[in-house]
C-alpha cells in the first residue's frame, strides 16, 4: 500500500468568466482529481473556482455579483470545491499568474496553517521532548511543513491551453512561469489537438512533464455560451446546470439580448494591456 503521507498534495485552480457556471465546469475538477488519484502519486485536497472580475470585458459579461453566487449554489453540495472571489473583487483586471501566485502564497501563510491539509504536519505527536534539549531540531521540523504545502495546479479545457497562441493574450513569460512552477491540468477530449499544440509551442514543450493531460472519455459538449444563446432563445436549460442555478438565473431574469451586447465594443482587458506594453 502506498503512504498517503508521502503524495503530493495537490489544489485544483480554475479561473474564468463562469458565466454562467455549468455542469462542465463541475466535472473538470472531478475528470482531474481522478487522473491524480489513479496515478497513485498525488492527493487532490481541494478546488477552488476564482470568477474573473467584470474588469475582464469580455462580451456578454454579467456582473461577478452573479457569477460567484451562481458558483457558490453550484458548489454547495461539493465537500473539496470550493468559490473564491478576490480575483472577482478586484477593480482591475488581473493576469492568471497573479492568482496562482495568490492562492499559493495563502498556503504558505501562517493563517493557512489552520486548514485542515496543513495541521498535520504541523501537529505530531511526540516531538516535543526532541525540541527542547537540541535549538537544531526546530529547523529540521521545518524541512518536512515546506513539502507539505500543496502543489497548486491551473486546471483547463484545451481551449485555454491553444488561448496560449492567440497574439497579446498572454504574456509569454506569464505562460513560462505558470507550467514552469506551477503547472497546467488540461481536461481535453479524445482526438483532440492538445497533444500537437504543445508539441508546435517551444515553452510548453520544455515544460511538457508539467502539463498534464486528461482525456475525457464521457464528452460534454456543454459550454456557457451555449446556455446564455439557450436562455436568450427561451429553450430549457435544465440538466445542463445546476437546478439551483437555473432557478436563480430565472429568478434574476440574467441573460438576454442586451446582456449580450454587455461590452460589445470594448476590448477584452488583457488585448488592451499587452497591446499597450508591447508599444512602451
Amino acid at each position: 500500500m502506498e503512504d498517503p503521507e508521502k503524495k503530493t498534495e495537490v489544489v485544483l485552480l480554475a479561473c474564468g468568466s463562469f458565466n454562467p457556471i455549468t455542469n462542465m465546469h463541475l466535472r473538470l475538477f472531478e475528470l482531474a482529481k481522478d487522473y491524480f488519484h489513479e496515478t497513485g502519486k498525488y492527493k487532490v485536497i481541494k478546488g477552488i473556482i476564482s470568477p474573473v472580475g467584470d474588469a475582464y470585458k469580455k462580451r456578454g459579461l454579467i456582473s461577478a455579483n452573479h457569477r460567484v453566487t451562481m458558483a457558490k449554489l453550484a458548489t454547495k453540495t461539493s465537500d473539496w470545491v470550493e468559490v473564491d472571489d478576490w480575483e472577482s473583487s478586484q477593480s482591475e483586471w488581473l493576469e492568471t499568474l497573479k492568482v496562482l501566485r495568490y492562492h499559493h502564497q495563502k498556503l504558505l501563510s501562517p493563517d493557512a496553517t489552520n486548514s485542515p491539509q496543513n495541521a498535520v504536519p504541523l501537529a505530531k505527536p511526540g516531538r516535543k521532548r526532541k525540541q527542547e534539549p537540541n535549538r537544531h531540531d526546530p529547523i529540521k521540523k521545518k524541512n518536512p511543513d515546506i513539502k507539505s504545502v500543496p502543489q497548486v495546479k491551473l486546471l483547463c479545457g484545451s481551449d485555454m491551453l491553444e488561448s496560449f497562441g492567440i497574439p497579446n493574450l498572454w504574456k509569454l513569460e506569464d505562460i513560462t512561469e505558470i507550467v514552469k512552477n506551477y503547472g497546467l491540468v488540461c481536461i481535453s477530449r479524445a482526438g483532440n489537438n492538445a497533444q500537437k499544440f504543445i508539441y508546435e509551442s517551444d515553452i510548453l514543450w520544455r515544460h511538457k512533464d508539467n502539463i498534464h493531460l486528461v482525456e475525457e472519455w464521457i464528452t460534454n459538449d456543454i459550454s456557457s455560451t451555449k446556455i446564455r444563446r439557450a436562455l436568450r432563445r427561451g429553450q430549457s436549460i435544465r440538466y445542463l446546470v445546476p437546478d439551483v442555478v437555473q432557478a436563480y438565473i430565472e429568478k434574476n431574469n440574467l441573460y438576454s439580448p442586451e446582456s449580450e451586447d454587455r461590452n460589445a465594443d470594448v476590448v477584452l482587458a488583457p488585448l488592451q494591456k499587452h497591446a499597450s506594453d508591447s508599444k512602451n
